[in-house]
């Protein structure tokens, strides 16, 4: 090519991206194996004034032809964008790490300051993160603000090799007056795992710049969620979270959506496929009730959520001005399920936003659903476990011996308020008279099971005699007061509906109750009082309109219930 007509294209460049300078080789198939193969490619490079953005991707890139373009790049300190992505097909892997040092090492030499790199596409493995390791320290990504590998496969080393570079570029660029600013993260279907995400969220807390951050479909489970959701709460401008087709379950659905509770800019959420079942949503709906102004997209779809839970999140987005689509489909609504969806968002003049629905899963069977839901838990739970020890055993082990941490000291409760919840019976909770509130003050209020616990062995003496009917009154309404206050709503009523037999539970320790009138009676008095939460009275009202079967044995109490809980929320 003449130099007459690069200067042209220089030109037109120019002009077209309204001052950026840009060379693209984007998708022409180059096969560039030597010197050689690149010689027009370089020259063009090193008659390009002013280079801005360099385009590669769609071409396939030997380690002779990436040290001719590194050359050429020595020289071009205004480079700003590298747009490289699935520029080594065909390759072997060991070609790729010594083909990305050289291009690294090309920027360094030059001073550029690079605000995009996109490496996305490159089945580099661990051994390619290493290639970048010493670029993503380096100066030139000091004002780094998009950094793309999608589909790597850096796997658990890779990750952890990743944030230890950006944590250090933090470190110096900080240091060097300039602080990493980096807004755009995106590594999905890289087999981060647990490991590596939690490494890279140790990261993510440093930076607290992120705007977007897209993890999709890399084998992360809730240990790996929770540290994510963690590090969510450190980045107050983040409006895109995509983690789709990971594996959240309700430990991390319940950490991340107090993760996101606060992030007043976030507008897209993209956990579908993510396993968060009706505990994790109902989480979710909550941190949606409490915050996230400006919501445009919430996906939770095929994450085994039941009507009721897709219930309490539909009313959740109610009062969301930007929402723009809701989308639940792939749950496990069955025909009446998504008839109720479809009505509560016309109800609400959302109906347009509401997703498809065509590939509902339909509901759990009652048999035979139970066990199988906490399958893909056991080996994760035990996992948990084992891990659990032998950080205990690291972190407090002298000289090979295994101590234990001690769990953290507990309230502890008088021999005979242990005795009633053992046995509970009217004549033990007559007999307390007014120190019955003072042996409410012993219940850990943090621990929502054990006040769930105890409501329900403390309601399940109801009479209609008076004096038991205000002593059981009296009771659990000083119990569930202080619980309210202690923040743990959302907990406590999760755990009250699971016992009632309301909603499965991932945890297979919790046995449903045999539901009593005392037990439904009980919460009824207590909707009724201001310390209970409005929004948990509407969570409880869908659960017990949708679970009228359960409550058969009590349909009087049940009613009751179910009337002062609607008054409750549309009051």
């Amino acid at each position: 090519m003449a130099s007459g007509d690069i200067a042209q294209i220089t030109e037109a460049l120019a002009k077209t991206h309204v001052g950026e300078v840009e060379l693209s080789y984007k998708g022409r198939g180059l096969k560039l194996d030597n010197a050689e193969s690149v010689k027009e490619m370089v020259k063009e490079i090193e008659q390009c004034q002013g280079l801005q953005s360099l385009r590669l991707e769609g071409n396939t890139l030997g380690v002779e032809a990436a040290q001719a373009i590194s050359k050429a790049l020595e020289a071009k300190s205004e480079l700003e964008q590298c747009h490289w992505s699935d520029m080594f097909t065909g390759r072997l892997r060991s070609e790729i790490p010594p083909a990305l040092k050289s291009l690294g090492n090309a920027l360094m030499t030059s001073g550029a300051r690079l605000t995009q790199l996109d490496l996305s596409d490159n089945a580099f493995g661990p051994d390619g993160v290493k290639g970048i390791e010493s670029l993503l320290k380096s100066p030139v990504c000091y004002t780094l603000r998009e950094l793309r590998l999608n589909n790597c496969g850096m796997g658990i080393g890779g990750g952890m090799v990743l944030a230890s570079a950006l944590t250090e570029c933090f470190k110096q660029s900080s240091a060097a007056g300039s602080p990493l600013k980096l807004k755009v993260f995106i590594a999905g279907r890289n087999r981060l795992e647990n490991n590596g995400a939690t490494a890279l969220a140790k990261a993510f807390k440093v930076l607290g710049s992120l705007e977007e951050v897209h993890m999709p479909q890399n084998g992360i489970n809730h240990p790996g969620i929770t540290a994510l959701a963690a590090a969510m709460k450190h980045n107050p401008n983040l409006q895109v979270l995509n983690l789709n087709d990971n594996t959240f379950t309700k430990r991390g659905s319940i950490a991340m959506a107090e993760g996101i509770r606060h992030l007043r800019c976030l507008k897209v959420i993209n956990f579908g496929d993510c396993l968060v079942r009706s505990e994790g949503a109902i989480a979710i709906a909550g941190a949606l009730r409490e915050g996230l102004p400006f919501l445009r997209e919430l996906n939770l779809s095929f994450g085994e959520i039941c009507e009721a839970g897709a219930l309490v999140v539909a009313k959740a987005v109610q009062g969301k001005a930007d929402l723009e689509k809701l989308d639940l489909n792939g749950n496990c609504f069955g025909e009446d399920g998504c008839e109720a969806l479809r009505e509560a968002m016309e109800c609400m003049n959302m109906e347009e936003l509401l997703g498809s629905l065509s590939d509902d899963e339909g509901e759990p069977d009652e048999d035979d659903d139970e066990e199988e839901e906490d399958d893909d838990d056991d080996d994760e739970e035990d996992d948990d476990e084992e891990k659990g020890k032998e950080d205990d055993i690291e972190e407090n082990g002298v000289n090979g011996t295994k101590d234990i941490i001690e769990e953290k000291e507990k309230p502890h409760c008088s021999s005979e308020f242990a005795s009633f919840l053992i046995s509970p019976s009217a004549e033990k909770l007559m007999s307390f008279g007014a120190k019955r509130i003072q042996l409410i003050d012993q219940v850990d209020v943090s621990d929502a099971s054990k006040v769930s616990e105890v409501f329900l062995k403390t309601s399940s003496v109801y009479e209609d005699e008076p004096d038991v009917k205000q002593a059981v009154f009296e009771t659990t309404d000083a119990l569930l007061r202080k619980a309210f206050s202690n923040s743990q709503s959302s907990s406590l009523i999760f755990s009250l509906i699971v016992n009632l037999g309301l909603l499965k539970s991932e945890d297979k320790k919790i046995k449903k109750v045999s539901v009593l009138p005392g037990h439904l009676l009980a919460l009824e008095h207590a909707a009724a009082q201001e310390f209970f939460p409005a929004d948990q009275a509407g969570i409880l009202e869908a659960f017990v309109s949708r679970n009228g079967k359960v409550l058969e044995s009590c349909s009087s109490a049940r009613d009751a219930l179910k009337t002062t809980l609607v008054k409750r929320t549309s009051a």
